[in-house]
């Protein structure tokens, strides 16, 4: 039987790799800077807004092309590897 998109890629747990993927700390990044960009507006000034709509450009980006700015940064910072793009990662 074949895996689908929506499956989990299989790990090995006794490899002692128990980082989360590039993917899913992109995810953790844009909540967390949108919730505060949210609360920035709310309290402080409305153009926190824009940083709001940077996040959605860089996960456009990272849809689109497969890196944004900040999983470039992640990646060669904490070495984080993508379960989505495993093969340009191989490349580099």
């Amino acid at each position: 039987m074949t895996a689908t998109a929506c499956t989990r890629p299989s790990s090995n747990p006794a490899a002692g790799d128990s980082r989360w993927p590039l993917e899913r700390v992109l995810f953790a990044l844009a909540g967390s800077v949108t919730l505060l960009s949210a609360a920035l507006a709310a309290a402080v000034s409305p153009w926190f807004l824009l940083l709001t709509a940077f996040v959605g450009v860089n996960q456009w980006l990272y849809v689109l092309f497969g890196a944004c700015p900040a999983s470039l940064v992640l990646g060669r910072l904490f070495a984080l590897r993508s379960v989505v793009y495993p093969r340009e990662q191989a490349d580099s």
